[in-house]
């Protein structure tokens, strides 16, 4: 559908030349992603509730479109006005999917970098989310995750980690989630961050079924379950679609991850009420993980992160800022 359109535009004044169509076409059809793999039924993953169905097909849907959309995109302007009328819940997830478009785009065309301009403008109210959709884009790239995060210096470089996880759950769970196996080409803490984004997926891959992720991560090294609860945790209040009752039994399935898992609720808390679109589900789920409200969550996370500005290379104050905010449960 975004190819046919593409290719029919016509050249009127203020629109992409023939040449940015034509790349544009070229870029879809070469690295788009087709919107049936959102669907629950054709990625193998068992939900057993109708409901987590649908929104978790929402998700992956707007999520896909709007990857499509920034794939083919010749400037900001017209992706934002499509990222910005996605409904309030999922546009997180939109900008998120928009933000791997844009580094796939730019690593395949010549000119200016519309990733640089989107993190650092349009997109800063969703500034965590579209670090982790960076990360996305290492998987569909030629060459090694950790090569192409070399231009990203501050602590949020390691969120792109936490995207590739996610990636790779969410494309090759029987390999990175049922066999457990470790991806070798990364090394240091991004090998933890990676396990971050891991346990995101688990959301997905496990259809949030809480006895489910329990015993997926119970199959796991001991020394990566912190991270991917700690994942587990930020998919419940982020994505959510879960009852209290259901996030108390989470809250008890974590046993002493306990921490792990509010760490990423509170991380959710922030990038929700840094956006300004803080959810029914979002405020459950951080007073039932964190026992406090999201304006309360995001406050800690703001009053413990580290400059953005920082170089962290070895996810030293990223680990610190997570450690921080965990013993305010131990």
């Amino acid at each position: 559908m975004i190819v046919d359109d593409i290719s029919t535009r016509s050249s009127a004044p203020g629109q992409p030349s023939w040449t940015a169509r034509h790349l544009a076409h070229l870029r879809v059809r070469l690295f788009g992603i087709s919107i049936d793999e959102a669907r629950i039924e054709r990625r193998g993953f068992v939900v057993k509730n109708p409901a987590l169905v649908i929104r978790l097909e929402t998700i992956g849907v707007n999520f896909i479109r709007a990857y499509n959309a920034a794939l083919a995109a010749s400037s900001l302007r017209p992706l934002l006005e499509q990222l910005n009328a996605v409904s309030p819940e999922f546009r997180g997830f939109a900008f998120e999917g928009a933000s791997m478009g844009l580094t796939v785009r730019d690593a395949v065309t010549p000119g200016a970098s519309l990733w640089r301009a989107y993190i650092v403008g349009p997109a800063l109210a969703q500034h965590y989310i579209s670090y982790v959709g960076h990360g996305w884009a290492f998987a569909r790239l030629p060459g090694p995750a950790l090569w192409r995060a070399r231009r990203l210096k501050g602590p949020l470089r390691w969120l792109a980690f936490d995207g590739y996880g996610f990636h790779q759950g969410y494309f090759d769970w029987q390999r990175s989630i049922d066999a457990c196996l470790v991806d070798r080409r990364l090394r240091g803490y991004a090998l933890r961050a990676f396990d971050q984004g891991l346990g995101r997926s688990l959301w997905f891959v496990r259809g949030a079924d809480v006895e489910a992720m329990a015993e997926t991560i119970g199959r796991f090294e001991v020394k990566r379950r912190d991270d991917l609860w700690s994942g587990v945790g930020l998919a419940a209040t982020y994505a959510g679609g879960l009852s209290t009752a259901e996030l108390d039994h989470l809250v008890s399935a974590s046993g002493r991850y306990r921490p792990q898992l509010a760490q990423g609720a509170v991380f959710a808390a922030e990038a929700r009420f840094r956006a300004g679109i803080v959810t029914l589900d979002c405020e459950r789920a951080t007073r039932t993980l964190c026992r406090m409200s999201v304006v309360q969550a995001a406050h800690l996370a703001v009053t413990t992160q580290p400059d953005e500005r920082m170089p962290d290379p070895e996810g030293t104050h990223y680990e610190i800022w997570r450690g921080d905010i965990r013993r305010r449960f131990a």
